[in-house]
């Protein structure tokens, strides 16, 4: 070991005598150095934990929102025309007035429409009860029912729609609405649709026979230009039951069969 090494660790060892705690024995309290910081105060916790305001939230405002589900040309073998179907709402998270309208024309003439008001009340995380009425305009005279039902979205994503009818003189109708959207790719969304139509008692007027009066069925595939806009291509099957079916024949009509549909799903 050179002479400077020897130096610098005898001074070492000289510091390390000093220093205190150094020796194989604990500490005594009189000889651990004190700290600089000075005790926490009252005043030092209220500056750290300030009362706050609450911040804005958004539970009570009112928002709206419009789906044309259906706005499409048909066209089938006997016939061409147009049909829509649409719905929305105005209101908040709770309590919503809701509304829907469907129908269709053929050859420049309004062939079946109707158009409900309800007031929804949101029951659960993804259901509403709704109340309120169903007019019909065609076919046959205008028909005034009061309707309540359940919409929502069921296990595994499918969007169900169950309404109840009470009309005059007793008369009762049950639909029954359900349909899946199945994204084939982030634009390209395949939607199959059913709808089952019941009703309690005949009118004639109106084309309707007691029991299962009808069955819908369809399947469009739209692309999705933007979300909110989307065009679409697909085939429907309609079929009436029953006396239904027997007074659509009495009239001249077809009892059922298979459209081709072109149109836009639209949403603002």
């Amino acid at each position: 070991m050179t002479t400077r090494a020897l130096g610098c660790f005898a001074v070492g060892c000289a510091v390390l005598a000093t220093w205190p705690g150094a020796s194989y024995g604990q500490q005594t309290p009189a000889s651990r150095p004190t700290t600089p910081i000075p005790p926490i105060t009252d005043a030092d916790r209220a500056a750290a934990f300030p009362d706050v305001d609450g911040h804005t939230v958004l539970d009570n405002a009112v928002h709206s929102f419009v789906l044309f589900d259906q706005l499409e040309w048909q066209g089938s073998d006997s016939s061409n025309g147009v049909r829509w179907d649409a719905g929305g709402w105005v209101g908040g998270d709770l309590n919503r007035l809701w509304f829907r309208t469907e129908g269709q024309a053929r050859s420049g003439r309004l062939d079946d429409a109707e158009a409900h008001l309800l007031y929804g009340r949101a029951v659960a995380r993804w259901w509403d009860v709704v109340v309120g009425v169903r007019q019909d305009l065609r076919p046959g005279p205008a028909q005034s029912w009061l309707a309540v039902g359940v919409q929502g979205i069921a296990p595994y994503w499918f969007d169900v729609e169950a309404t109840a009818y009470l009309g005059a003189g007793g008369q009762t109708a049950v639909r029954l609405e359900a349909e899946y959207e199945l994204l084939l790719t982030r634009r390209l969304v395949l939607q199959p649709l059913v709808e089952l139509n019941l009703y309690g008692q005949t009118n004639a007027a109106r084309g309707i026979g007691a029991g299962i009066s009808s069955f819908d069925a369809g399947l469009r595939v739209r692309y999705e230009l933007r979300r909110e806009f989307a065009p679409y291509l697909g085939v429907t099957w309609h079929n009436r039951f029953g006396e239904t079916a027997g007074l659509a024949e009495a009239a001249g009509e077809s009892p059922g069969g298979r459209r081709l549909v072109a149109g836009l799903r639209l949403w603002f």
